[in-house]
């Protein structure tokens, strides 16, 4: 069993109210758009461990450490973690070519800065965007999520909100 926590969209920022919400996880996996490069990366590893993925507003870098996308395994469950994603009937055209070529369980995104958890029942899986734990950008409410993985399934996920 894991218990994730996982957070986009920081841009520079990784607050208190977000480190008590996630001291209970096991690792954080973040899906991009650091936007404190590689010091805000160790900064969050320091803290938990770290799996993320390179946004957009990411430097080359911090690319070197957190790629453009990830595939891996956690629990019985294929995870495919890109920034960039898109929804089901409207992904970004990488992300629905990974989609396509590793056909995750559960798809990870940010970019948008919404909160957002969907099914998508065409390809069987769960499309889950955090929002944005950071202060910069259009939205009024900072998120994150949390969760538990455990033998090939996904449960317990809980919001968290914070006013901007």
């Amino acid at each position: 069993m894991k218990y994730i926590g996982l957070i986009s969209d920081t841009h520079g920022v990784f607050s208190d109210e977000f480190r008590a919400f996630l001291e209970p996880v096991d690792e954080i996996w973040h899906a991009g758009d650091f936007g404190g490069g590689l010091d805000l990366a160790a900064e969050i590893a320091a803290f938990k461990p770290l799996t993320g993925v390179a946004g957009n507003c990411d430097n080359h870098d911090l690319r070197y450490e957190h790629p453009l996308h990830r595939v891996f395994e956690c629990e019985g469950l294929k995870v495919l973690m890109i920034h960039i994603g898109g929804y089901p009937g409207r992904y970004d055209v990488n992300a629905r070519r990974l989609i396509d070529q590793h056909r995750p369980d559960i798809f990870v995104c940010g970019h948008s800065h919404i909160l957002k958890v969907v099914r998508d029942t065409k390809r069987n899986m769960l499309v889950i965007n955090p929002g944005a734990a950071g202060i910069q950008g259009f939205h009024l409410v900072r998120t994150a999520l949390r969760f538990r993985l455990d033998a090939g399934r996904i449960y317990d996920m809980e919001v968290f909100e914070l006013d901007r």
